[in-house]
Formats: structure tokens, C-alpha cells, sequence
């Protein structure tokens, strides 16, 4: 059966692959699956059609026979549960494997989230500046623990695996605030995921889009 994800016709990361539809590419490549991409435009994704397979109105979405799936975490799970590559075999491995699926989403993401927001939305308010202080210092101490636990060694835990695919998609949001380099760990952490052939792939994929798609206007 065919996999069709969907993706934004013109993405707003302006081809730096942090939209969500970058992590499916990602496991989709690692998995060597071949896939299709459905490009929405911002108006289409908060029409019923689109809706009907992200009630959201939010991309991406993953499609494959009758299954229809929404969220990118979840799907990426999918991936990983029904193809090889991207969890280990070892049921205890596996299981902390997903764990760190759940802690790059729920752990590590939300204040880098909400920091992108702030910058992006709230920088001309008169507290903007105390802030975008606080948030730092919480994505900081996330860094922190994260470096202490990663240590010197090359992934998470043993072997590449979707835990550490999610996680450095996430750590990627924050290229742009130099945070990274104060820890060379995460930062090579980083570098080791952006590395990889599969991330290679889908980011030019995902960046192709964005370059072949109109001018904004």
C-alpha cells in the first residue's frame, strides 16, 4: 500500500526542516520506505477535507490504505513499531527506546516550543526581555540533564533508534538561539543525527519542496 504524507506546500521554517513533516520523512527514510507527499496550503488545512484526517487542521497527516493517521510522535511510533530500524528488538530496549520518544515530545520540546513563540509573537512586549529569561534558564536545565545523561556516548541509549531521532529533531529548534554550542555533548549529538543519511535525504526532500513552491504574495 502506498504512504502518503502530508507536508505544507510552502512551509514557514522557510526550508530549515523543523516542520513536523520532517521527523515522518525521516523515519520513513531510516525505515527505506518509499512514500508519497500531499502539499496543503495554509487555507487548506483548515478546510473539512484536510480536517477529516487532522481534526487540528494542523500537518502533518499519514495515510496508508485505510488507516489515516495525525501527529507526528505517533506516527513516527507507527513507523518504528511495523518496520525495522528504528527500535531495537530487545523488549526492555524497547521500551526505553519509546520512552525517549515521549521525553524529546513532553520534556524536552515544550519550553523550546513556547520560546519560539515568545520570540516570534510577544518580542515587543514591555516584559518580553524577563521572559524569554525564564524560558531560557528552563531550556537550560533540560540541556543540562541531557548532557549529563548522554555523556560521551554516540546515541540515548545503545544504537540509533526513534527515541533519539525525535529527540534531535527537537533539540534542532534551537539552532538559531546559540544555546547548543554551550553544550558540545548536545551539540554533537546533534550533528551525529544531521549526519545520517536518512536525515540527509529527507531534509533536501523537504527543503526541494520549499524552493519550488511560488512566492509568498
Amino acid at each position: 500500500m502506498t504512504i502518503t504524507i502530508t507536508a505544507f506546500q510552502r512551509s514557514p521554517d522557510r526550508g530549515q526542516g523543523l516542520a513536523r513533516d520532517m521527523a515522518v520523512r525521516w523515519a520513513l527514510e531510516e525505515a527505506g520506505l518509499a512514500y508519497e507527499v500531499r502539499l496543503v496550503s495554509f487555507e487548506a488545512m483548515k478546510q473539512p477535507p484536510h480536517r477529516t484526517a487532522n481534526p487540528f487542521g494542523q500537518i502533518p497527516t499519514y495515510e496508508e490504505g485505510e488507516l489515516t493517521l495525525f501527529e507526528s510522535g505517533a506516527i513516527v511510533l507507527h513507523i518504528a513499531c511495523r518496520h525495522a530500524g528504528l527500535l531495537p528488538d530487545d523488549a526492555d530496549a524497547r521500551a526505553r527506546a519509546v520512552t525517549w520518544m515521549f521525553a524529546a515530545l513532553s520534556t524536552v520540546e515544550p519550553p523550546i516550543v513556547e520560546r519560539s513563540m515568545a520570540v516570534i509573537f510577544e518580542s515587543d512586549r514591555p516584559w518580553a526581555t524577563e521572559r524569554l529569561r525564564a524560558i531560557d534558564a528552563r531550556i537550560r536545565t533540560r540541556l543540562h540533564e541531557l548532557a549529563d545523561r548522554l555523556g560521551d556516548a554516540e546515541w540515548l541509549d545503545g544504537a540509533f533508534s526513534a527515541g533519539d531521532l525525535l529527540m534531535v529533531a527537537v533539540l534542532r529548534r534551537l539552532r538559531s538561539s546559540g544555546m547548543l554550542e554551550d553544550y558540545p555533548g548536545v551539540h554533537a549529538y546533534v550533528a551525529r543525527g544531521e549526519a545520517r543519511p536518512a536525515f540527509q535525504r529527507a531534509f533536501a526532500d523537504q527543503l526541494a519542496v520549499f524552493n519550488a513552491a511560488p512566492p509568498a504574495g
